[in-house]
């Protein structure tokens, strides 16, 4: 788990290195180039355990929500409550996330992101 801590502290040019390695392996498995809310759907589809196909508006947006809820419990600003029987995840808000610009939004993310793909082995 040193990695794990090494990822919140790392320089912003080290953590966008990591970030550029886990797009281009995510590029390669899923052949197209994602955007950070296509990394927090995939995230989410895959917790969710729901197959991939052409989901509506308010489904893209309730996965990503399950993304952030995911990425953000060793944080502990989320608690895993339970699970569905189909897979879909629940849980509880334990702190709110602070206000931050869009940049700081996305760095903020992006480390989490980062701490996920590698306890999940995604790349």
């Amino acid at each position: 788990m040193f990695w794990s801590y090494l990822c919140i502290m790392l320089p912003d040019n080290e953590l966008q290195q990591h970030w550029f390695q886990l797009e281009y392996a995510l590029t390669e498995r899923l052949g197209k180039k994602l955007t950070l809310e296509d990394i927090l759907l995939f995230i989410g589809v895959r917790e969710a355990g729901i197959p991939p196909k052409e989901f509506t508006e308010r489904e893209k947006i309730e996965l990503m929500q399950v993304a952030i809820s995911t990425i953000l419990v060793p944080a502990k600003y989320y608690e895993l409550l339970w699970v569905e029987d189909t897979g879909w995840p629940h849980f509880k808000q334990l702190q709110p996330i602070k206000e931050m610009n869009a940049k700081d939004k996305e760095f903020f993310y992006k480390k989490y992101i980062l701490l996920y793909a590698e306890k999940n082995k995604v790349i």
